[in-house]
């Protein structure tokens, strides 16, 4: 063999040998995003574009931008009924923020199941702090994860939460976004279950789902089943200051079109709802109300 046969093998076996070390970029982390802001305007699209120009490629879900406006509650509910079908990782923008512009923290929190929330200090956690616990949390001050150092006063969902929620999503370091805060005093909101004691089950309205006027009780199932009643049972209730009875049923082709029931919703949690119909609107029922279900 010549030896530039030679060398020519040399340069391919070289060459073969040759193993790239640098690896691309872990894809950014899944957020999941939801504002009580509507999507009338572009104040959804702009707090889009924060992130993705911060974290190009980031997967965005809309959890919703329809909570009723400044309804911390409702959103908390909302929040810690979507977080579980989050991966473990993903980030949470949420801003449902009457506050903004107050004295109220802007902070991300991290539960122990490993997802951080990018949201106002105001109740929003109450919810998934009770069911999955908080492992730390820390106020975003530092002016480098916000859209820059000329906030608004008004549009922190742009300004703060958006930016701090993309640079989570790209894998910055979350320590570096400001102090860390003592997770006992993060603000909670005074949420009750139903209630049952000899007499029968105190509890309330606490919304409605979507357009369809069912009613969202503070009963979870559970709860419900100490009074007794089976499926078939008609059950009477005091609702909105009038009496009532209402078949407990398993879903709502179990009665009549344009007929009432009682039945557990997805959530696990006792509801009103009318096959077809819009109960709220039927029954003339605005939440929050008081009900009353008697022991069986």
């Amino acid at each position: 063999m010549s030896s530039s046969a030679m060398l020519a093998v040399c340069l391919i076996s070289v060459g073969c040998n040759t193993v790239q070390t640098t690896l691309p970029p872990p894809p950014p982390h899944t957020i999941g995003f939801m504002t009580d802001f509507d999507v009338r305007d572009d104040a959804i699209g702009i707090c889009k574009a924060v992130m993705d120009g911060i974290a190009p490629g980031v997967r965005i879900i809309d959890i919703t931008h329809q909570v009723t406006p400044f309804d911390i509650a409702e959103g908390a509910r909302f929040l810690a009924g979507s977080a579980p079908y989050f991966q473990k990782d993903a980030i949470f923008v949420v801003v449902i923020d009457p506050g903004v512009g107050s004295a109220r923290k802007a902070i991300i929190a991290k539960s122990k199941v490993g997802q951080y929330f990018v949201l106002p200090d105001n109740g929003l956690l109450t919810l998934v702090q009770d069911r999955d616990g908080i492992e730390a949390a820390r106020e975003i001050t530092n002016t480098q994860w916000m859209i820059g150092s000329k906030l608004s006063s008004t549009f922190h969902g742009r300004d703060i939460f958006s930016p701090a929620g993309a640079h989570l999503a790209r894998g910055d370091d979350w320590t570096q976004a400001g102090p860390e805060l003592d997770v006992s005093k993060l603000v909670r909101l005074d949420i009750h279950t139903a209630t049952v004691d000899d007499k029968g089950l105190q509890g309330q309205v606490i919304g409605t789902d979507g357009p369809f006027g069912n009613l969202v009780l503070n009963v979870p199932s559970d709860t419900f089943a100490k009074l007794g009643y089976q499926l078939g049972d008609k059950v009477p209730v005091t609702l909105n200051n009038h009496k009532y009875e209402f078949p407990f049923e398993k879903t709502f082709s179990d009665v009549p079109l344009g007929k009432p029931l009682f039945y557990i919703d997805s959530r696990g949690r006792l509801s009103l709802g009318i096959n077809q119909r819009n109960f709220a609107e039927t029954y003339k029922i605005t939440p929050p109300t008081d009900l009353f279900i008697p022991k069986k």
